[in-house]
């Protein structure tokens, strides 16, 4: 009986997390802040499924280490490539406020500022 609740518990956590992550996904127009939504509530939202799933297997006497793996992956890729794709808007120029600038007077580590001043690497 408790162990019902707690499965619909997860559940119905999991479904809020990934409908407001989906919501966000949608609704942010700017792409820098579209990040968010994804790999925050949806990573939650999904994570909380797969919990559900875990007790559910667990507590029926069908345990498996398939959710885990796929729980535990999601947790480590979904962060790693909204990073890699905030890095990116970043490099392009494409962000809408610059990053602001640091009291020693040196440059962040993902932007170059002698980057204009560098020739073009034309070898390959």
């Amino acid at each position: 009986m408790i162990w019902d609740i707690l499965i619909a518990v997860a559940l119905v956590i999991g479904a809020v997390f990934t409908l407001v992550g989906s919501y966000g996904l949608v609704k942010i127009d700017r792409p820098m802040s579209r990040l968010h939504a994804p790999t925050k509530a949806s990573t939650l939202g999904v994570g909380s499924l797969l919990l559900a799933s875990i007790l559910d297997a667990y507590f029926s006497g069908d345990g498996s280490l398939h959710e885990i793996l796929v729980m535990a992956f999601l947790f480590v890729t979904a962060p790693i490539s909204a990073h890699f794709m905030a890095k990116a808007h970043i490099h392009r120029g494409t962000v809408a406020a610059a990053p602001p600038t640091l009291e020693s007077g040196e440059t962040w580590a993902c932007l170059d500022k002698d980057r204009e001043e560098q020739p073009a690497d034309t070898s390959a």
